[in-house]
């Protein structure tokens, strides 16, 4: 977390996104404590496959990576940031790239979306309160050119086009993926957008 007492205007925002950049930096390079402390102690963390506290993220993550099943990166976009007293919310677009093997295929997933951020600034220091994400698309390609991975089309037209690889991927390594996941163009999506706005001006 970031201190920003008496700083200039501006500053503010510069913490948060700052806070943005080491998320992925952590993430991608394994460093748990340093990701950790990102959130505040009550904070929060949504994505298609783990929904839960901080901490409960932060030890799946860390399982997830020490397994060697699934590769997963993550490549920070546009970052949009709106200050309020004390609370502030952004939005940065992501990219998550995740390689698996699928019956016997290496694979690249891509899948596009957002991370949509609550921040609370308590003592003087900016901390996620809680992160959700909403998935925009994807796509899956073999590593190899030539090989084709067989997909079981039934359990891929399960889930939308904004998370559908992935989510295949996580069921078929044995993963329980919920069907409705908030993303683009989708009641869930709709609501977490308007939600995450209304929460910076709530009293």
């Amino acid at each position: 977390m970031i201190r920003s007492e008496g700083a200039a205007p501006g500053a503010d925002e510069q913490a948060i996104l700052r806070l943005i950049h080491r998320w992925i930096v952590y993430r991608d390079s394994s460093n748990w404590e340093r990701l950790r402390a990102i959130w505040h102690d009550n904070g929060t963390m949504t994505a298609g496959w783990q929904k839960g506290t901080a901490d409960e993220f932060v030890a799946a993550s860390r399982l997830r990576s020490g397994d060697g099943r699934i590769r997963a990166m993550h490549q920070l976009g546009a970052v949009e940031i709106e200050v309020w007293g004390n609370r502030a919310i952004s939005q940065n677009k992501v990219i998550i790239q995740v390689r698996v093997e699928l019956d016997g295929v290496l694979c690249d997933i891509t899948c596009m979306g957002r991370h949509l951020d609550r921040w609370e600034k308590r003592a003087g220091l900016w901390g996620l309160l809680a992160r959700e994400t909403i998935y925009d698309r994807d796509r899956i390609d073999a590593i190899v050119p030539g090989q084709v991975p067989v997909l079981d089309s039934r359990l891929l037209q399960q889930y939308g086009e904004g998370f559908r690889h992935l989510a295949y991927a996580f069921v078929r390594l044995g993963f329980n993926i919920d069907t409705r996941f908030p993303a683009i163009n989708t009641a869930e999506g709709d609501r977490l957008v308007l939600d995450w706005r209304d929460w910076l001006r709530e009293k």
